[in-house]
């Protein structure tokens, strides 16, 4: 014992104690706890998704929002706050307090454009808002969207580096994807995929289930560890396509818009002037190109227009309702007083219904007109279970009242959004509006003062990025200071605009065409709130000076070079490393289910999928392989004693059928698709090599079979096909499932013909 170190190293870093040879020859000793001070407020960010300026009882609307209108009673309204204009950059600004350019997240996470502003997911040189929040004592968790993560990175294998508990977050529920369905969510609970609690039959809604997790998250952490602050990212699917709620909120909205969009937006502007949100005299942007008169559309055509207006009014009532819920569980346990809650929407009201509106979304991503007659044929289904709607641009822009434009575009109605922050505790003043210029970069910065802490010059050994925002907190008490907010650019999809001193420049781009022929407009913000008089003409110095200031700004935050391809085309192309890289891939029973961004690629390509099985009788039945939802989609599955492939365009299923019924014991069951042109081809069926089906199978999706994945054995939350109940398990013994996929599209028999 005379040859040990009295010394020896601490295996976890400095000890100010004694270590001897023996217990009674040493001096233990522990580290003092560094606690947050005892008045550290908790923090609660709820965030809408696709909700409008005006959609907001507090901001003008007439739908119900009792719980946000009273977080804004008890509280400040900003109407001067803006965010990115799409949903994954302004996630990424709100949580970094960087421009989204910067971090790499120019437009949606499923995206890797190849430079680095668009990588589609955080750069570890931008540490996040929970993470910066764990490591100073708080607890963190998230709930609901995400949407941060490299969609081909959501499987079961990861990498999980951009999921939730790897950027700051303890605790995680939700979706990972763009949008999901409310009644048949893809949920995953921290690192792993899992079912819904219950079916839509059960009465079953994904806005209810994330505020039961977020509750539940609070209640744990809560009974456990009190004197520690808590984190909560409440991130919900509402009011994002598709919109869906309970039916007893459906029909509270019958009627309620059958006035039309015109009188609606006039109806919200009036009341935004009158209620201090819009200075007096602002007007109301003109329509939009392609907004009809309301009155001027045929009877069917308003009918459907109304009744897509209340899915939407349902669905943002609905999650009022359940935030109102989680208000009071904080009130309840004594939290509610030293919460800071920050809630608002990610862009401005949603375009993407098109001009007549949608009972699909896949639709839109394809470039697929929808049929009108049939879509008034399906009124009944809007908001069910049984569509995927969204509203047309009529309603979008009343949603947007009373500025130009939507979600993706710079003007505006697609950048301006409704913000809302409640301190019962530390606002000095309550109830009131600001209208200094604000933008989502400025949030962290603003809890970074209120809590008392600092950006990390230098995270996990990465040099970190400067802050980006400026903090709103002088406004809490100053309702009439002038903004610190010196200047901010947007751009999205090469839209772009910049501003600057009270003043805007913005410049809508025609996809396809040249960056150079766009139109730049100039606005007066502190006097034209709703960018309805362009000045370009009569100040072309003052424009000029603003265009410049564009680009300095954009290479000062990596927004170049400008792109302005869209969703549908990047999707097609997939990420170095991707796994659908491959030609071939082979799946086993049991395997979780698989995000749509990491499926085989059968998109308008030859391909073949067998699955290999082995039936003890002929009642041995059900789904060997589904991908998508009520929206599109496929599915092979035995029934009947009978091999099927359906293929789900948009609602309409081609089905191809075996034409004798299937041996029992071993086989191998195969479709494969031959193309014939352009989105068309040919069906074939085969057992063990045998040719038994044929059918031509006359339009397929060109880019994208939608949100929902894809599983093996089983078809699980929405139904691929309404041919079958349930998730129609296969009850004999499947092997495996093998896919073959053409290289590209233009071929149309990548691999040797079975017959």
């Amino acid at each position: 014992m005379t040859n040990a170190s009295p010394h020896p190293p601490s295996p976890s870093g400095t000890f100010h104690g004694k270590i001897g040879m023996t217990y009674e020859e040493s001096t233990p000793w522990w580290p003092e706890p560094q606690p947050l001070p005892e008045d550290t407020p908790n923090v609660v960010v709820i965030v809408l998704d696709d909700v409008g300026f005006s959609d907001l009882g507090c901001f003008g609307s007439d739908i119900d929002t009792p719980a946000m209108d009273a977080l804004a009673a008890g509280g400040l309204r900003y109407a001067n706050f803006h965010t990115t204009t799409l949903c994954s950059p302004t996630r990424a600004s709100l949580l970094t307090g960087r421009n989204h350019h910067s971090v790499g997240m120019r437009m949606l996470s499923n995206l890797d454009t190849g430079f680095p502003s668009g990588r589609g997911r955080i750069t570890k040189a931008a540490a996040t808002l929970p993470e910066v929040l764990r490591d100073s004592g708080f607890n963190t968790m998230a709930v609901g969207k995400w949407h941060l993560a490299p969609m081909e990175e959501t499987t079961a294998s990861g990498p999980y580096t951009q999921w939730p508990l790897s950027r700051g977050f303890e605790r995680y529920y939700g979706f990972l994807e763009a949008e999901t369905d409310s009644f048949y969510p893809e949920l995953f609970y921290d690192n792993h995929a899992v079912a819904p609690p219950k079916s839509p039959e059960e009465g079953y809604h994904l806005s209810e289930d994330l505020v039961d997790r977020a509750i539940q998250f609070v209640t744990d952490q809560t009974s456990v560890t009190p004197e520690k602050p808590f984190f909560l990212y409440l991130a919900f699917g509402a009011a994002h396509a598709p919109h869906q709620a309970p039916q007893e909120y459906l029909e509270k909205y019958r009627g309620r818009f059958d006035h039309g969009w015109d009188a609606e937006r006039a109806t919200r502007h009036a009341r935004q002037i009158e209620r201090g949100i819009l200075p007096p005299g602002t007007e109301l942007a003109p329509r939009n190109p392609g907004v009809v008169p309301f009155d001027e559309l045929p009877d069917d055509e308003k009918k459907l227009s109304v009744r897509l207006q209340e899915a939407y009014a349902a669905m943002v009532d609905h999650t009022d309702h359940h935030i109102g819920r989680l208000m009071e569980f904080l009130e309840r346990t004594g939290r509610m007083e030293n919460t800071i809650t920050v809630l608002l929407s990610d862009n401005g009201a949603s375009q993407e219904g098109g001009q007549k509106g949608s009972l699909n979304p896949t639709a839109f991503q394809n470039r697929v007109p929808e049929d009108l007659e049939e879509m008034v044929a399906r009124i009944d289904e809007i908001g069910t279970t049984r569509a995927h709607s969204n509203y047309p641009w009529g309603w979008a822009q009343a949603g947007n009242t009373p500025f130009k434009r939507y979600k993706q575009n710079t003007h505006e109605g697609g950048v301006r959004c409704p913000l809302i922050v409640h301190w019962p505790r530390g606002l000095p003043r309550t109830d009131e509006i600001r209208q200094q210029f604000h933008h989502v970069t400025d949030i962290v910065p603003t809890l970074f003062e209120l809590l008392g802490l600092q950006a990390p010059a230098v995270y996990n050994g990465i040099p970190q990025l400067p802050i980006h925002g400026v903090s709103m907190a002088y406004t809490f008490g100053s309702p009439a200071a002038p903004t610190r907010k010196e200047a901010q650019y947007f751009e999205m999809f090469g839209h772009r605009a910049i501003w600057h001193d009270g003043w805007k420049a913005v410049a809508y781009h025609e996809r396809g065409t040249p960056f150079d022929a766009d139109r730049w407009e100039l606005y007066h913000h502190d006097t034209d709130f709703s960018e309805c008089d362009d000045l370009a003409k009569a100040r072309p110095g003052q424009l000029q000076k603003m265009v410049s200031r564009f680009w300095v700004e954009a290479g000062k935050y990596g927004v170049l070079p400008l792109d302005d391809n869209g969703f549908a085309y990047r999707a097609k192309i997939p990420r170095p490393g991707s796994p659908r890289m491959r030609t071939t891939f082979t799946y086993y029973p049991g395997m979780a289910h698989l995000p749509g961004a990491a499926v085989p690629p059968v998109m308008n390509r030859g391909h073949r999928i067998t699955a290999f099985v082995d039936r003890a009788a002929a009642s041995d039945e059900g789904v060997l392989v589904s991908l998508g939802n009520i929206s599109s989609g496929y599915v092979l599955y035995v029934k009947d004693n009978r091999l099927v492939y359906e293929y789900n365009f948009l609602g309409t299923r081609y089905a191809v059928t075996s034409a004798e019924e299937l041996p029992i014991g071993p086989a191998e069951l195969t479709f494969e698709f031959v193309k014939t042109g352009d989105m068309r081809g040919v069906g074939h069926l085969y057992v063990s090599g045998k040719p038994v089906g044929t059918e031509a199978i006359p339009r397929v999706l060109p880019h994208f079979l939608g949100w929902q994945g894809l599983d093996i054995g089983r078809d699980t939350l929405s139904p691929s096909s309404s041919s079958y109940d349930g998730e129609f398990a296969f009850t004999g013994r499947l092997e495996k499932v093998v896919f073959t996929v053409a290289p590209d599209e233009e071929g149309k028999e990548p691999f040797q013909r079975i017959d």
